[in-house]
């Protein structure tokens, strides 16, 4: 039987552990995403660490907790960068284009929509604009990792002209453009009728909370229209929530239930991304966009930066009343 001694010492470890815990989940809760990935990575590498050190001395690890590929990996040095799943940690060489998808790779203000719209009407179209930012940093666009569209460059896009009456078309909006993509659709001749909100998660399940002027922000709304008075041939009625909770992703990377929604809504039917990046590739989906392949810019825009140029329609920093 243990002595008193040794039980008072077992109760004080026992202590010290609790309250080592809630020092740590205290820690955990004030971490935004980033932190705590990069706490799990951590935690990883020093499982790895101590897998390789034991394995060296003869002892067996457990292989359920200790990833044995990387510990035994050709001795390549790893990303801390990567994030598990992310198709923007893949090497564009290796990245494999899903098999049955049509990627466009160009300037959406300089294509040659009246080709598409000749070959292909669409029974959905879904765009995510790079909204130009109301702020007066003029860095704010650079940061964010991408050119900004002005609104005179997204209502010229001719969207209507893609359409039969009957399409719907989803587009995800910022607050700050909120009333006017309602415009824009009474302009193009569409009707809202349904809006679908994304809860962002973090890994860990909490809302991913990101900068907002007056409140933190943790969801996405994506403004559902339709041109004309009927439905796309075969559409499905009350076929998911309005509301789809998903962990954050990519850069601009939509969460994978949105594509699932469209397709159940319109089943095998004729699908378009606007704006959309190589991690939005999908079978079944002509996707156009100026980072479709992971490899850089579009020849128009590589032309166009030569000798000190601009991309075509591209803005960075504050708007003003000239870029409307």
């Amino acid at each position: 039987a243990p002595t008193t001694e040794a039980a008072g010492g077992e109760a004080a470890c026992g202590l010290m552990l609790a309250e080592e815990d809630a020092r740590v989940e205290e820690l955990w809760q004030g971490m935004s995403e980033d932190q705590l990935r990069d706490q799990v990575r951590r935690y990883e590498q020093a499982l790895k660490k101590l897998a390789r050190e034991l394995t060296a001395k003869g002892c067996t690890i457990d292989t359920n907790l200790v990833d044995f590929a990387a510990v035994h990996s050709s001795g390549a040095a790893s990303n801390d960068d990567e994030v598990l799943g992310n198709v923007e940690d893949l090497d564009p060489s290796e990245w494999q284009v899903p098999s049955q998808c049509i990627p466009v790779h160009t300037n959406v203000t300089l294509f040659d929509w009246r080709k598409l719209s000749d070959v292909m009407q669409f029974d959905v179209i879904m765009m995510a604009p790079p909204w130009q930012l109301a702020t007066h940093n003029p860095t704010r666009g650079v940061a964010l990792g991408y050119s900004q569209l002005t609104d005179t460059h997204i209502t010229s896009l001719p969207v209507p002209q893609l359409q039969k009456d009957g399409g719907f078309l989803f587009v995800w909006v910022i607050n700050a453009k909120y009333k006017f993509t309602l415009d824009l659709f009474k302009e193009w001749g569409y009707e809202l009728v349904d809006e679908i909100v994304w809860v962002k998660l973090t890994v860990n399940r909490r809302l991913a909370k990101s900068h907002g002027f007056y409140l933190q922000h943790a969801k996405e709304v994506c403004l559902v229209a339709r041109k004309g008075a009927c439905d796309p041939e075969g559409t499905k009625s009350s076929v998911a929530s309005d509301i789809i909770f998903a962990e954050r992703r990519g850069q601009s990377q939509k969460p994978e239930e949105i594509y699932e929604i469209i397709e159940e809504l319109v089943p095998d039917g004729r699908y378009l991304e606007i704006f959309g990046r190589k991690n939005n590739l999908r079978d079944y989906w002509v996707t156009v966009g100026n980072e479709v392949t992971g490899t850089g810019m579009p020849p128009e825009d590589v032309e166009a930066t030569k000798e000190g140029g601009n991309i075509h329609g591209a803005v960075y920093g504050a708007a003003n009343n000239n870029n409307k």
